[in-house]
């Protein structure tokens, strides 16, 4: 498998929340795995390209996943394109 910075379903763009979002470009299915936000490399962690760019809310659309040192972003909802994805940040903390 080859590594992509976005999944076909994503784009970057201006956000109404704080300088650019990730945004649908298709409808996407709630319950969806759309890729790897961050992982444990030694006693570092790593943000990915998909992890710098979403954006907070208290409402959030998405969730972080653990899946054995690797962080994912998964939906919360059925997305609608055009539409702007977000995670309830936690302070970088992977475990919250």
């Amino acid at each position: 498998m080859n590594y992509k910075p976005l999944p076909d379903s994503l784009t970057i763009k201006k956000s109404n929340i704080q300088g650019l979002g990730l945004f649908a470009v298709k409808n996407i299915a709630k319950n969806t795995d759309l890729g790897m936000i961050h992982f444990s490399y030694g006693e570092l962690l790593i943000r990915t390209p998909l992890g710098g760019f979403i954006n907070h809310s208290l409402k959030p659309n998405c969730k972080k996943i653990d899946l054995d040192q690797e962080w994912h972003l998964k939906t919360l909802i059925d997305i609608k394109k055009d539409e702007e994805l977000t995670l309830k940040y936690t302070m970088y903390n992977p475990e919250l």
